[in-house]
């Protein structure tokens, strides 16, 4: 007899396997935004994820020919 499709190891695979294909588990976004508002916007994801729980940071960023910045700010989805 075969173990069940949601035995823990099969579930535990599962969840590996997504996870690896959709980027870790990092909840990712990009902005392109004036300094001001760049600033502003990174200040209010940091408050919203904090640094401790959701090991949030600002993945990459570049000043753009316009002078907007753009950067990536990458986060977990959940805190354990």
């Amino acid at each position: 007899m075969s173990a069940p499709r949601n035995a823990p190891r099969d579930l535990a695979k599962r969840f590996a396997t997504k996870r690896e294909t959709h980027g870790g588990g990092w909840r990712r976004e990009t902005f392109a935004l004036e300094r001001g508002e760049a600033r502003a916007k990174a200040r209010e994801w940091f408050e919203r994820f904090p640094k401790a729980a959701y090991m949030t940071e600002i993945e990459f960023w570049r000043q753009l020919d316009d002078g907007r910045i753009e950067f990536t700010i990458r986060r977990l989805p959940s805190a354990d």
